[in-house]
């Protein structure tokens, strides 16, 4: 059952699952919704409070406006946790999810426990980057379903077995109740983020990175600079995966994070993978 929060005038929903001290956060990618992060939700449940949330304009959340700024989204996840009573958590954050959970970081460090950047990058949008973004941008005015079905199987590399089929189909229905505002307003809100590596550099909590081998979108190596930066970072390198790595690669990928989750609530230090 989703529940909901207020932040600015619009509803924010999520979901709560588990009943622990240990707080656990999941913000899903873009054109996303917390529905992504299910089969993880169930493992982490057994032994944390999970709440996965809609970022504005995705799934049942409402859209911000006609930009929605990274600071804004993590102000909702700061809400969901106030509403709920949750002074710190963990915070796992896919893709557009981790440029939120850097944002959280830098608004509100005190509330942090942990952070993890999958398949995410601290480094702001290059010049091309945001070119390729804008390029978007007129797409989705045009034909943002076309846009949707077009973006979506691209983000799967290797062998399309049936369970990454199956995967695939998934995303793309969710990404299809994705309104064309909610869209148009992350791509500009993703465009105009910080560069936040300095956030990584003076992180006082756990930080862990992890990437695809074959991710188009974020590569590997940028990803294992930055986990280099923090005094208390690990990386895990997914050999098979590309950037939806946590379906490509699910089952290693959720002993990671289980295992990254128990280290940010006994300060031990991850191994780099």
């Amino acid at each position: 059952m989703l529940k909901t929060a207020l932040y600015k005038g619009a509803k924010i929903n999520y979901e709560r699952k588990g009943n622990s001290k240990r707080t656990v956060v999941l913000l899903h990618g873009f054109l996303e919704n917390h529905k992504v992060w299910n089969d993880y939700t169930k493992v982490l449940a057994k032994t944390n409070t999970v709440y996965s949330i809609d970022l504005p304009g995705h799934g049942s959340s409402d859209c911000l406006g006609y930009v929605q700024s990274m600071e804004d989204m993590a102000g909702c996840v700061q809400q969901v946790l106030n509403d709920n009573r949750k002074r710190k958590a963990v915070i796992i954050g896919h893709s557009l999810g981790g440029y939120v959970a850097l944002a959280f970081g830098d608004l509100y460090p005190d509330s942090l426990n942990g952070l993890c950047l999958f398949n995410s990058t601290a480094k702001a949008d290059s010049i091309e980057k945001v070119k390729f973004r804008n390029r978007a941008i007129e797409v989705v005015k045009e034909n943002h379903e076309l846009f949707i079905k077009s973006a979506i199987p691209n983000l799967f590399v290797g062998p399309k077995t049936n369970a990454i089929r199956g995967a695939i189909r998934r995303v793309l229905n969710m990404a299809l109740t994705t309104p064309k505002q909610g869209i148009l307003a992350t791509l500009e809100g993703m465009k105009i983020r910080a560069d936040r590596e300095i956030i990584l550099r003076f992180a006082p909590y756990p930080v862990l990175c992890v990437a695809g081998k074959q991710d188009l979108v974020v590569p590997w190596r940028v990803l294992k600079k930055q986990s280099e930066l923090c005094e208390n970072g690990s990386f895990h390198l997914s050999e098979k995966g590309g950037h939806m790595c946590f379906f490509e690669d699910k089952y290693p990928c959720l002993k990671v994070l289980e295992k990254f989750v128990i280290s940010c609530y006994s300060s031990k230090k991850l191994p780099v993978y």
